[in-house]
């Protein structure tokens, strides 16, 4: 296999020719380096750039992978890092000029997690300055452009996690979801990405949006992927309070066990209204696609929805008026407008709206677990509509105008009230050539069961095979 193509391959095929000995850590590692030197140009997906440590790491597992100390699968392959995970003496700006020069004196959690599996961190990704917001249009470092059209946003607020990962910059990625950040982007450039259960994966050194409704998870191009890169990073961590202590079970173990027999909801009344025409059709047919595998496929309603993405806004605007209080007050010409304006809406929320807010998120978890259990898993199209243009500020969905945030996030940010597992995978593509993704929900700490359902979808389909044409 040519050294160029190595960049190509998912975290599972390289981890077989890794240990396989058909490919080295510093081949892996010089291919991606020279494919985001060539590329990124066009992209903005890079914040900074970890070659000179990278190619150190490589060279480490290749060490210890030649004296027969494999690690696992993520040994020796290339992932990025959203920029706002705390990574030791690299800077971590959050997407910000607030915390342009940030260098942390320790890994976070998930960063040594990583590090332990022995996966070459290359480089930390652009992002919506400080994880507010979806266009991923940066006014410090520039915005993040969709892999399948640059005129076009990637989604955020993890965008260069996901325009990296769809133009094949690193193997893996982890990205922050505190109303689809995860798989909005994971939606709008075609790859895979999951929202873990709260608590299942550490937050500890995460720099915080909204800390009831964050969460840490891993982007990657494959449902086999992601399910390798959670069993790394997921368990318990004694410096997040939010962490669960509950087991981890073997999530590849269980990955091809078909969904035959899994009963699947639709969310009658949970797509966002307006759904677009193309977002719709891919979406049934994604659904035909489980029924032909044989999974149980029914309607049900959750009427709560309209009233939790209010909720969850009310919730992230005043627990982020609260982390971003000090800054604010000292520092406030140095965030963006788009930003600023946003957090300074927090100041005009009352207690009283926070805890109204707080009894909707009650109501939304009751729903959805009476809901899930009489179904293992619900599915809803994504996002609701593909990728807008660089610069649209306003969409037209249906009948009504809406802002960008309430048109890209309707369909997820439901979840992040609920704390539950969703995934997002490739289910189609616009006449425009633009990627529509897949969502599917599932109950507290079953990502297994998602993960499966999920692969099931994936490998009956095209779709995460396509690739966007970069040069």
């Amino acid at each position: 296999m040519k050294e160029t193509d190595l960049a190509l391959l998912s975290i599972a095929e390289l981890a077989r020719q890794i240990k396989a000995g058909k490919a080295s850590p510093v081949e892996v590692t010089q291919a991606t380096l020279e494919r985001i030197q060539r590329l990124d140009k066009k992209l903005n997906s890079y914040i900074t750039v970890m070659g000179e440590s990278a190619l150190a790491e490589a060279r480490r597992a290749e060490r210890e992978i030649a004296r027969g100390k494999h690690r696992g699968p993520l040994h020796g392959v290339p992932v990025s890092l959203k920029d706002l995970y705390n990574t030791k003496g690299v800077r971590t700006t959050a997407g910000s000029k607030i915390l342009a020069d940030f260098v942390p004196n320790e890994d976070c959690t998930v960063a040594a997690r990583l590090r332990q599996a022995g996966a070459v961190i290359i480089g930390k990704t652009n992002m919506h300055e400080f994880a507010l917001g979806v266009s991923n249009e940066n006014p410090h470092f520039g915005p993040v452009r969709n892999p399948w059209d640059l005129e076009r946003i990637p989604g955020g607020s993890s965008g260069g996690s996901a325009a990296a990962l769809a133009a094949c910059l690193c193997a893996g990625s982890l990205g922050s979801d505190t109303g689809g950040s995860i798989r909005i982007p994971a939606s709008l450039c075609g790859i895979v990405g999951i929202k873990p259960t709260y608590g299942r994966v550490s937050r500890a050194g995460v720099l915080p949006l909204a800390w009831s409704m964050d969460h840490a998870g891993p982007m990657t191009r494959t449902v086999e992927d992601a399910a390798l890169m959670l069993q790394a990073i997921a368990g318990w961590d004694s410096k997040d309070p939010a962490s669960a202590n509950v087991p981890v079970p073997d999530y590849r173990r269980g990955l091809k066990a078909g969904v035959r027999g899994l009963r699947v909801g639709i969310i009658k009344t949970g797509a966002a209204k307006g759904t677009d025409s193309e977002v719709a059709a891919a979406f049934r047919k994604a659904v035909k696609v489980l029924e032909g595998l044989g999974a149980n496929v029914s309607e049900v309603s959750i009427g709560s929805l309209d009233n939790a993405r209010l909720a969850l806004r009310t919730i992230v605007s005043s627990e982020a008026g609260s982390v971003h209080e000090d800054w604010l007050r000292t520092r406030p010409a140095d965030y963006g407008p788009d930003v600023r304006a946003r957090l300074e809406v927090s100041r005009l929320i009352l207690a009283a709206d926070y805890l109204r807010a707080q009894r909707v998120r009650n109501l939304v978890r009751r729903d959805f677990a009476n809901v899930l259990g009489r179904v293992d898993v619900l599915v809803i199209p994504t996002t609701p509509i593909t990728a807008v243009k660089i610069g649209e500020r306003s969409l037209t969905v249906g009948d009504r105008v809406v802002d960008l945030m309430t048109g890209t996030g309707g369909n997820t940010s439901p979840i992040n009230l609920t704390g539950l597992p969703a995934l997002s995978v490739p289910c189609g593509f616009s006449k425009a050539g633009l990627p529509i993704g897949l969502q599917i929900v599932g109950r507290a700490f079953a990502e297994g069961t998602v993960l499966r359902a999920g692969w099931a979808y994936e490998a009956s389909t095209e779709w995460h095979k396509k690739r966007p044409a970069l040069g």
